[in-house]
C-alpha cells in the first residue's frame, strides 16, 4: 500500500537545485522518511540521476552509527563526491548528530551538492531549524494524510473511511492498520511516548501534570477561542491549581513549535487588522487529539472545524479566525457593539475566501446564524458554508456557496 504525497513531493521538486538546504518538518509519524528516501529517491532515479550520485543517510539506523558524529558525517559525505556533476545528499533523523549545524552549513559550500534533510524529536521539529538557517533554507511542512490521500490510499465507500479519518487521523502508519483496536492503542502510546514526554524531556519541565493536563484542556476544547490567563483560571476553579499565565503561555509555544498544534489568530475583518487575543488551538492530527481525551469528545461539529483547517493548511493558505464588529439594539433600543465570527479567513496570494463550518445546516435558526457574519462583511470576496450532510454543491440565495465537507476534502474550494 502505498500513499500519494505528491502535494510534498511536488514542493521538493520545485525547490531542486536552489542554493539552499531544503528542510522537511511536521509532526512527527507523518511521513517525512517516506517522502524523501521513497517518494523522491524514485523520482531522481526516473530523472536519470547516477545511483551514486544520490547520498542517503539514516542516522537511526545502527549501521550509522559512526557517522553520528559531524566530523565523520561530513567527511563521509564529501568522500562520496568524486566529480563535477550534481550530489544529492538526503540526510534522515539529523538530530542524531550533535552539532549538525555545522555539517549543513559546510554542506552549503560545495556547489554541486543539493542537500534535504529530516528530523523527528522536539528539537529538529521546533522553529529552532528555521531560525538557525532562516535565509538559507527552504521548509517543506508535511502533514499527516488528508483525506484525499488516506482515501486514494485505502478506497472502499467514501462515508465509511470519512468517518474511520475523523474518529483515527491521518497517520500513515495508522491509516495502514485494519484494527481499530490497534489504532487506538498506537495513537495512545505516541501521544504520551513520542510527542509529549519528548517536549518535557527537551524543555525541562518541571510541573509535568500541569503540562499534560493543558494538553487536554486544547484537546478538550479545540476550535474554542482562549488565552493564557483564561486557561491559568481554569486551572484555578476545576483543579485549584496556581499556575500563571506566563508558564501557560511558554507551554503552548512548546505544543505550537513542536506542530503537535497549530495557533490561529482572529482578524478584524472590517478593521483590516490582527487581534493578539484570545486564539483558537487546532491539532495537527484529529485521531492524537481524539486519543489524548480516551476517544471520549468525538463530536463531528468540532472535529469537523479542525479537519477543515488541517485541509486548508495542507493546501497552502494562510489560514485565520475571522472577526466581525455590528451594532445592534438592546431590549431598551440602546446601541450595542457584537462581534460575530467568521471560522475561517483564508488567503493565498490574490486569492481570499471567507468559510464557515456548518455541520448541519437544514434547521433555519442554524442558517441565521451562519450567515450573520458573513452578511456583514464589507468586500466582494467568496462565502463558503461547508456542511456536514452529504449532498449536491449549490448556492444560496445570499450568493454563497454550499459544500459539503466530503466534497471539499477531495476537490477543495475551487
Amino acid at each position: 500500500m502505498e500513499f500519494n504525497r505528491n502535494l510534498y513531493l511536488n514542493r521538493l521538486i520545485a525547490g531542486m537545485d536552489s542554493p539552499l538546504i531544503k528542510v522537511v518538518t511536521g509532526i512527527r509519524r507523518s511521513g517525512k522518511s517516506y517522502l524523501l528516501f521513497t517518494l523522491f529517491t524514485r523520482y531522481l532515479k526516473e530523472k536519470g540521476v547516477p545511483e551514486d550520485h544520490i547520498v542517503k543517510i539514516a542516522l537511526d539506523d545502527l549501521e550509522n552509527i559512526e557517522l553520528r558524529e559531524k566530523m565523520a558525517l561530513y567527511k563521509h559525505i564529501k568522500g562520496k563526491i568524486t566529480d563535477s556533476e550534481k550530489y544529492y545528499v538526503l540526510l534522515d533523523e539529523i538530530q542524531y548528530v550533535p552539532g549538525f549545524e555545522d555539517v549543513l552549513n559546510s554542506l552549503l559550500h560545495i556547489e554541486n551538492v543539493d542537500t534535504y534533510v529530516t528530523g523527528s524529536n522536539s528539537k529538529f521539529l521546533s522553529s529552532d531549524i528555521i531560525t538557525e538557517f532562516r535565509g538559507r533554507s527552504d521548509e517543506i511542512r508535511v502533514q499527516p494524510l488528508s483525506f484525499s490521500e488516506y482515501y486514494e490510499g485505502l478506497g472502499g465507500d467514501k462515508a465509511e473511511r470519512l468517518d474511520e479519518y475523523m474518529r483515527f487521523g491521518g497517520l500513515p502508519i495508522v491509516a495502514m492498520m485494519t484494527d481499530s483496536e490497534k489504532k487506538i492503542s498506537y495513537l495512545r502510546e505516541v501521544g504520551e511516548k513520542i510527542y509529549l514526554s519528548d517536549l518535557m524531556q527537551r524543555h525541562n519541565v518541571k510541573n509535568p501534570v500541569e503540562f499534560a493536563a493543558l494538553l487536554d484542556i486544547l484537546a478538550s476544547g479545540i476550535g474554542t477561542l482562549t488565552n493564557p490567563q483564561k486557561l491559568a483560571n481554569t486551572f484555578k476553579s476545576v483543579s485549584n491549581v496556581a499556575i500563571s499565565a506566563s508558564t501557560i503561555s511558554r507551554y503552548l509555544d512548546y505544543f505550537t513549535d513542536s506542530f503537535l498544534v497549530s495557533r490561529t489568530r482572529r482578524y478584524d475583518v472590517k478593521g483590516r487588522k490582527y487581534i493578539s487575543t484570545p486564539a483558537k488551538y487546532y491539532f495537527s492530527d484529529v485521531g492524537l487529539r481524539n486519543a489524548r481525551i480516551n476517544f471520549r469528545q468525538v463530536e463531528p461539529t468540532h472535529i469537523m472545524e479542525n479537519v477543515i483547517y488541517n485541509e486548508l493548511c495542507s493546501r497552502g493558505f494562510q489560514v485565520d479566525v475571522g472577526v466581525v464588529e455590528v451594532y445592534d439594539k438592546n431590549a431598551s433600543g440602546n446601541s450595542i457593539r457584537k462581534q460575530l465570527e467568521v471560522d475561517f479567513v483564508v488567503n493565498k496570494g490574490y486569492e481570499r475566501y471567507y468559510i464557515q463550518s456548518a455541520y448541519s445546516y437544514f434547521d433555519e435558526d442554524k442558517k441565521a446564524q451562519e450567515t450573520a457574519s458573513l452578511r456583514n462583511i464589507p468586500d466582494s470576496f467568496e462565502r463558503i458554508i461547508i456542511v456536514g450532510n452529504r449532498m449536491k454543491q449549490y448556492r444560496d440565495e445570499n450568493g454563497y456557496r454550499i459544500i459539503s465537507l466530503m466534497d471539499f476534502l477531495l476537490n477543495g474550494v475551487q
